[in-house]
């Protein structure tokens, strides 16, 4: 288990992280989200002891990760998997960090297989395509066989199959009992792979709750509507405080802030023919934006512009 307690970092006048706090349990992936600028990755480095905090407390099940005993076998962490010396090979790379840990030299040939990197085991690095890298850097976090996973961006530069590779790989791990932290800018991947999700945004907690409610919570409920009473349904929609757009569907309406049964209720009330009505799923995209849409990096900053003093290219 993974506790981050009123955690703050500092740097200078900049604070990254601000007074953070929350738990990753194990049994279940955690997305870790968040802008650009957010404070994920120092988050992360907090929690493996790359970084000293300013105050507060990341712990792993109750201990820094300095106190632990044979770490590699406790945490397996990717935070940037080109950092590797390029002139070793990648058996090389997995040896020595097995033999400062007492890890088993067989091990390094067992994730290298898993990770499919066997037949180029004995090239060196600096060769790697970014998805090599990415296999290479998830072989050195699974060596000691952790039951703790901390993962940033772990399927960055990977093919679709290596992608679905490591959501596999990752919901297996969980369903072992393991506890797995993962950050990623891909929602549609997140939504397929997280559990429980923890949002950031300027070092502060945004959210922290199952995927599902997550969704719920943060974006707006949409319907699907079809008649042959379009202008009459739009006027009594309106009556209620609905929201009714247009779309491309042949007529249909997209009606928000309320639900298939209430819009049923309505039209039956007012004698309105319906020929649809179908719930809109929202996305976990489109509830990250909501959530996120004043913390991002960027947030409120203008447009630059483009040209010289008059504005022209």
């Amino acid at each position: 288990m993974i506790e981050v307690r009123d955690l703050v970092k500092r740097y200078g006048d900049t604070t990254a992280v601000d007074h953070l706090s929350f738990a990753v349990e194990p049994g279940r992936i955690t997305g870790f989200l968040g802008p650009n600028g957010a404070g994920k990755s120092t988050t992360m480095r907090l929690i493996l002891g790359l970084d000293r905090p300013s105050s507060g407390s990341a712990l792993i099940d109750g201990l820094p990760y300095r106190d632990l005993r044979d770490p590699l076998r406790y945490v397996g962490a990717l935070l940037e998997a080109r950092a590797v010396h390029g002139g070793r090979s990648a058996f090389n790379h997995l040896l020595y960090l097995a033999q400062t840990q007492g890890v088993p030299k067989r091990r390094v040939s067992e994730v290298l297989e898993l990770v499919g990197l066997s037949g180029v085991a004995k090239k060196r690095t600096k060769g790697f395509s970014l998805g090599m890298g990415q296999r290479l850097g998830i072989a050195a976090a699974l060596l000691g066989d952790p039951k703790i996973l901390i993962l940033d961006e772990p399927v960055n530069g990977l093919d679709p199959e290596g992608v679905l590779w490591v959501r596999q790989l990752l919901k297996a791990l969980a369903g072992e009992g393991r506890t797995i932290f993962v950050s990623s800018h891909l929602m549609n991947e997140m939504a397929v792979t997280a559990d429980h999700l923890i949002v950031i945004g300027r070092g502060k907690l945004q959210a922290d709750m199952p995927v599902g409610q997550f969704i719920a919570q943060f974006s707006d409920t949409a319907v699907l509507v079809r008649t042959p009473e379009a202008e009459a349904l739009r006027a009594a929609a309106g009556e209620r405080g609905w929201t009714v757009a247009d779309t491309d569907l042949d007529g249909a309406l997209i009606v928000t802030g309320s639900t298939a049964p209430e819009i049923g209720e309505l039209a039956a009330a007012r004698g309105l023919v319906l020929h649809e009505l179908t719930p809109q799923r929202a996305s976990l995209e489109e509830a990250y934006m909501e959530l996120t849409r004043e913390t991002g990096e960027f947030a409120h900053r203008p447009a630059p512009a483009w040209g010289g003093a008059d504005g022209r290219a």
